[in-house]
This record gives C-alpha cells, structure tokens and sequence, in this order.
C-alpha cells in the first residue's frame, strides 16, 4: 500500500476533508518531492480522489522530474489565487469542513488556505501524516541501518586519529571526511572536549584535547533522506574514578530505558525509568533534558521520548535514548543510540559498544 493511500485512510477515519502540505518533511515523506522553498506559495494538496499540487512555475520543471501528481501553476505577474482556486474546484474541496495544514510550512501559505476556506476548522497533522510517519516500514529501516553503520565508521574513524593536542574542530573535520568518503552528507558534529562536555550542545570550537579530557562525540550524517544520530565518549588516556563511576550511571540509566521500552507503553515510561536511575543517584538536577526523539525524515521527530509525554509506543517506532549527566566545570557524559521498536521490545542500529574508548596518545 502507498504512502498515499495510506494518508487517505488516515483522513476518511479523522474526517478530514483536505490536507494542505508545504516544502518539508511531511510532503518529502509522502511523495519524494523535495522542492526550492521560499516565499512563492507552493503545496500539496490531498482530498479523498485528488491529489495535486499549487505549483509556482519557476518551479514546475524542475518538480515534474520528481513527480507525475497534476499541477495548478502560476507565475509571479498573475499570483497564486486563481491557480489555487482551480485547484480546489478540481479537488471538490471548495466546501471543504476539515482542513489539516503542515504545521511547518509558512504563515502565509496557511493564510492563502484559510482565507480560501473561511469556515473550516483547521487542525494540524499529528493524528494523520504525522502519526503515520512514526511508523517506519522496511525500506526505512534499511536506510536508518544503513545511516547508522556510517556513523559507526566515522566515529571509529575519529578514534584512529586523535591525539592530545588536536583542537575539537579538527576531530570535527575528521568524522566529516569519513562521512563523505561514505558517500554520506555530514550533518552536525558536536566534539566537546573537558568541561565543553557539560554544555550538552556545545559548540565545538578551538578548545585543545589535553590528557585526561574526556570527550562528548555527537555526530550525524545523511543519505536517501534519513540521517544517522549517535553519542559516544572517549578519553584522553585513562579517566578518573569519578567519571567512571558516572558512566555507570549513565549506562544503567540507558539500559532502565531500554528495558522499558515496549509496544503499548506511553513514551513518558521509558523518560521515568532512564530518570529514576539518574535521581536516585543523586543526580536528576545534572539530568537536564529529554530521553530521546524520533527519528526520520527529520533528525528530530515525534515521538519525542519526555517526562510528560502520553505518545503510546507502537512496533515501527524510531527514537533516541540519549540520558546524560552533565557536571559544570568538570565534564559531561552522555550515551546516546538510536532504536527502531519491534513486538518484543527495541533493537539498536548502531553496532559500537557504549563503553569508553580510551586513546593513547
């Protein structure tokens, strides 16, 4: 069943009437089509028998390459409204009741489908695309697997080369290069060396590894669309008893969340047990942000793995478990892998120990 198809039955039980999607993740999942975003109003739009899309012109060539769905175009000296007013006279939708708009496009895409249908109730996607987008079938789970093994090598590459001395942007280049040797398009690297490494997004810098740091490594990179995401630590020579003993901490928070994680069970569970590991420690104030996130299309997507989040977890789900204690002026520690939910619990992508990989040198 397409991806089309099943956006549609996801309407017919929401009762939706039309969905409205701009440039970006939602109309990227659904039918490939990534096209040039900017001010010139573009989208998809999708009732039960029709499916086409308010095209600008300066668009519509390069877009038919991507797809065969029916164009609306315009072009910037007659503007989008009769365009657009064609397209829903095609689409039967102009008495439309129910109308999903992409929370993400821009204000005034929304604005030119509002105006259009003033006495629609509006709602966003989170019970229709969005909720079928947590789902990953087989081809995207091909593609996460394969988008996390290239991070593994580029983390193994990072391994091989650093040395005390190096600065946390040359680290940075090296796991970089590895992604694109792959074929991957690199997309953040966050390197936090010493006390970098309790600034949970540090900025990675100028900051000199010395002997003794320990390091944050976050790294992602992308391809077909799915990127990876993965955190492991290193040291620099042997570490202290004392992050030892928070690496403890932190993994058994890890394996808390792991065990908890289950079909059926409300994302804030698997939250609660990383987190009760961490407080019960003596650190839940040093425990300064989510579980996890989803992933996908997007780096970050639901379900976003919370305190407070009601999400029940279903088998195809893809997220982060991601705990970390972070110890100002000393250093941060967090251990971060990506899963993909199955009947009988998660499975991680990645195929790297979470342990500490200590370098000589």
């Amino acid at each position: 069943m397409n991806r089309l198809t099943l956006l549609r039955d996801s309407m017919r039980t929401e009762g939706v009437d039309l969905m409205a999607l701009g440039p970006g993740a939602h109309l990227a999942w659904l039918t490939d089509v990534r096209p040039h975003a900017d001010e010139r109003p573009l989208l998809l739009c999708v009732t039960e028998n029709y499916a086409g899309f308010l095209m600008p012109s300066l668009e519509a060539e390069s877009a038919r390459q991507q797809t065969d769905l029916p164009f609306h175009t315009w072009n910037d000296a007659e503007g989008p409204l009769n365009a657009f007013n064609e397209l829903l006279i095609t689409a039967d939708a102009k008495s439309a009741l129910n109308v999903v708009l992409d929370e993400s496009m821009r204000a005034d895409f929304a604005a030119l489908v509002e105006e259009a249908l003033p006495g629609a109730k509006r709602q966003f996607t989170a019970s229709t695309i969005g909720a079928l987008r947590m789902r990953k079938d087989d081809a995207e789970y091909e593609t996460l697997k394969r988008n996390a093994l290239s991070a593994d090598t580029a983390m193994q590459a990072a391994w091989a080369q650093m040395r005390v001395g190096m600065s946390e942007t040359e680290v940075a280049m090296i796991v970089r290069d590895s992604f694109k040797a792959q074929g991957v398009a690199p997309l953040f690297t966050i390197i936090g060396a010493g006390a970098n490494g309790a600034f949970p997004h540090h900025h990675t810098g100028n900051t000199k590894l010395q002997h003794g740091d320990v390091v944050v490594m976050d790294i992602g990179g992308g391809v077909d669309g799915y990127s990876s995401d993965i955190t492991r630590m290193a040291s620099m020579g042997p570490a202290s008893s004392d992050y030892h003993k928070i690496h403890e901490i932190v993994e058994a928070a890890v394996q808390a969340a792991l065990g908890a994680a289950k079909p059926g069970v409300k994302a804030h569970v698997v939250d609660d047990a990383a987190r009760t590991v961490i407080s019960d420690a003596g650190y839940g104030d040093k425990f300064v942000h989510r579980t996890g996130h989803g992933m996908g299309v997007e780096i970050h997507e639901t379900p976003y793995i919370t305190s407070s989040s009601q999400t029940v977890l279903d088998e195809g789900m893809v997220f982060s478990i991601e705990p970390g204690i972070y110890l100002p002026n000393q250093f941060g520690l967090r251990l971060e892998d990506i899963v993909i939910l199955n009947k009988d619990g998660p499975e991680i992508f990645s195929q790297l120990p979470r342990d500490l990989h200590i370098i000589d040198g």
